[in-house]
């Protein structure tokens, strides 16, 4: 039994097709090309899935996306980068494939991933947070992502950790997505310098070799994100926090600071482990599948339910 799954993100999809023992056996890549207009990147969603299915007949579909999503009725709310809003993903999908077809939050989704194939398996609860171009948070309980009243639920980027910080285009000011995602550390530094074109890596190794301004912008969103990780472990007090997205790969530059000033935050709360996510760019894509394994009317082999748990 096969299912295909995609993740839509601003630049790429990336989709797969995975294999009763879990594993993806096919990956593939397309651009979005948002710039195209909303209904174009529709197009290429069920073009791509169209494509999928034909070589592999799956049984069942999943697909993740950014933004706001309503995962009850398989709609995009609103997905700045893919121009969309209220989009019926999933009937569209449906529609197109004939299968059945299972939708959710692309955070989330890699949190399931992480969950059951990942750095979170055999953990009750957990954090799950990419920190990339933005910086986002699934909270995982007992192998599930809360999805919230609202299906707003896990926007960490959008604590208030600076109030007198700078405008982020979520309408707030001082939000933690300004000072520690990755985008963030290249557009700071290449203010602060005037060089335009570095990447978040790029300015790791500048602090490792020795710049002053690269060293401080570092060390800044080392602490914001420490400052947002603790308002979230006094609230949720997970057992772990696993770190996403391009900066997961930062090593102990990244982490050993991070782990310190959580540390130096915390008070009565129990520090939680902070690990680095396992699964990578892979981690949507694969919790995708993962949904709609769980879709029911999908059989699942016993030895991969066996693995799960």
């Amino acid at each position: 039994m096969t299912v295909i799954a995609l993740d839509v993100g601003g630049t790429q999809i990336k989709a797969g097709a995975m294999a009763d023992d879990g594993t993806l056996v096919h990956t593939e890549r397309r651009p979005t090309l948002a710039e195209r207009g909303p209904d174009a990147v529709v197009d290429t969603v069920l073009g791509f899935a169209a494509d999928l299915a034909r070589t592999f007949a799956p049984s069942a579909v999943g697909i993740a996306v950014p933004g706001i999503v309503d995962e009850t009725t398989g709609t995009a709310v609103f997905a700045g980068n893919l121009g969309w809003q209220h989009v019926p993903v999933r009937s569209w999908l449906t529609e197109e494939l004939g299968l059945p077809v299972a939708f959710g939050h692309d955070v989330r989704a890699g949190g399931l991933a992480e969950a059951r194939l990942g750095a979170g398996r055999g953990c009750r609860s957990f954090l799950f947070v990419p920190v990339g171009t933005g910086v986002a948070a699934a909270v995982m309980l007992d192998g599930r992502a809360l999805a919230g009243r609202h299906s707003g639920a896990g926007e960490l980027g959008h604590l208030r950790v600076r109030p007198d910080g700078e405008p982020c285009p979520c309408g707030g000011r001082g939000c933690l997505e300004t000072v520690a995602s990755a985008a963030a550390i290249a557009r700071r530094y290449g203010r602060a310098t005037g060089e335009t074109g570095l990447g978040a890596k790029e300015v790791q190794q500048r602090a490792a070799d020795g710049d002053d301004v690269a060293a401080v912008i570092w060390q800044d969103a080392v602490e914001a994100l420490a400052d947002g990780l603790a308002a979230a472990v006094t609230l949720l007090d997970p057992e772990r926090i696993v770190i996403g997205g391009g900066l997961a790969q930062a090593g102990a530059s990244y982490f050993d600071p991070l782990r310190r000033a959580l540390a130096d935050r915390l008070t009565f709360q129990g520090m939680p482990r902070i690990v680095p996510a396992r699964l990578g760019h892979q981690a949507g894509c694969l919790g995708a599948a993962l949904l709609a394994r769980d879709l029911p009317g999908v059989r699942v082999p016993a030895p991969f339910r066996r693995a799960d748990r």
